[in-house]
């Protein structure tokens, strides 16, 4: 082939102006896309095909110079392109060379060749340990959507109607006497549906020479709105962009009696209590996982547990109701009610994540930008479904 006489440095000077006549083109690329753009209001095919086959050759053109700039690092920009063997080094040495002429007999020579781990020496054969795929930051498990009743919406908000109060005057009449007239209020309510969305930026490079970094990306992307959305559903707000979520709209925590030796279990089972008798039996509780633990660790005066067996893996269950752990429920702080009765999840679209190079400096840069985002309303039916309040016993 032509160039397998060329030295290193010449490939690599010619391949360096070869990428640079591609970026030109690419960039007068990128300005005709925008002209057609302005002009016409979308890129011509003839454009877009050119665009595409200079993107590839750019690619590989940036390949092959990043291999030259490599083999020119690992030799220190002169001598061979593989570093020298320990045998190779010894017969190099200029006083082995002027030995072996001068001597034919069983003379001898100290040769200093240090052979090292440094980077001009045996250290480049030396290849680290790469650890397959990547360690991923902790994450956290979601758990307030599974409580609530799920659904869809087409809209950018939800209406229910809501009624506020029954006056309930039904009572025996007499014969040919006139009935009591009852009476029931109503009230129209009117939940919003948020967006929650983020974004990263990547390298087409690495993510074509990386396959597995994109699936990552995208896990990652998903796993941040589930993380926002869960923290919306349990505490949001409700200004801006956010949801009103469960605990503002609750019940404040009410308790209809004091029992003896007042403990976190006694007012868990307070709380359900007060649902009960608003008319909404619970069917779980929230709580911090430090909070579960105290109660769990809890022991009679023989060191015995009271609620907890350490050999036992069922699911955590206090008074009959399953006990729900999650960190982004306060610690101290306490969620009892009917959850699936009390509130409803809208889903307006499903977590997604797209993956674009429609801006002009994405384009221009072989750059892409990922984008995750999800759209979702929630709508709390019946605020007397749920009490809220904090711990006051330690245990």
């Amino acid at each position: 082939m032509p160039g397998d006489n060329k030295t290193t440095e010449q490939l690599l000077h010619e391949v360096s102006a070869e990428l640079v006549k591609i970026n030109t083109s690419v960039k007068e690329t990128a300005e005709q896309a925008q002209k057609e753009i302005k002009a016409f209001g979308d890129v011509a095919k003839e454009t877009k095909a050119k665009a595409d086959e200079l993107l590839v050759k750019q690619t590989e053109v940036d390949g092959r110079l990043k291999d030259l700039e490599q083999k020119m690092a690992r030799r220190g920009g002169e001598g061979d392109d593989k570093p020298k063997s320990l045998g190779q080094s010894i017969v190099d040495n200029e006083e082995v060379k002027a030995f072996m002429t001068a001597n034919k007999g069983g003379s001898s020579v100290k040769v200093n060749a240090a052979i090292n781990s440094g980077s001009g020496s045996a250290g480049v054969l030396v290849e680290p340990t790469r650890v397959p795929g990547i360690i991923p930051l902790p994450s956290r498990r979601m758990t307030i959507r599974d409580l609530l009743t799920p659904g869809r919406t087409n809209s950018n908000s939800i209406e229910y109607v809501k009624e506020l109060g029954f006056t309930n005057n039904a009572a025996g009449v007499s014969e040919g006497t006139q009935k009591p007239e009852s009476n029931i209020t109503f009230e129209l309510e009117t939940g919003k549906v948020v967006t929650i969305a983020h974004w990263v930026q990547a390298t087409r490079q690495i993510l074509s020479d990386a396959p597995m970094l994109a699936s990552y990306i995208d896990g990652r992307l998903r796993y941040g709105l589930a993380y926002k959305e869960e923290l919306m559903l349990l505490k949001g707000d409700g200004t801006g962009s956010n949801l009103l979520g469960l605990v503002p709209q609750a019940t404040a925590y009410s308790p209809a009696f004091q029992p003896e030796h007042f403990s976190m279990v006694d007012e868990l089972r307070l709380a359900m209590l007060q649902a009960v008798l608003a008319e909404y039996p619970a069917t779980g509780s929230v709580l911090h996982p430090t909070d579960w633990a105290k109660i769990e660790l809890t022991k009679d005066t023989t060191g015995s547990y009271i609620f907890a067996n350490p050999l036992n893996l069922a699911t955590p269950t206090l008074w009959g109701r399953p006990i729900v752990e999650t960190q982004a429920m306060d610690q101290g702080e306490f969620l009892t009610g009917a959850f699936q009765l009390g509130a409803q999840i809208f889903d307006r679209e499903d977590a997604s994540v797209e993956i674009s190079t429609q801006d002009r400096d994405n384009f221009i840069k072989n750059m892409v930008t990922m984008l995750a985002e999800e759209r979702l309303g929630l709508a709390v039916y019946r605020p007397e479904a749920f009490i809220t309040g904090e711990f006051t016993q330690a245990t």
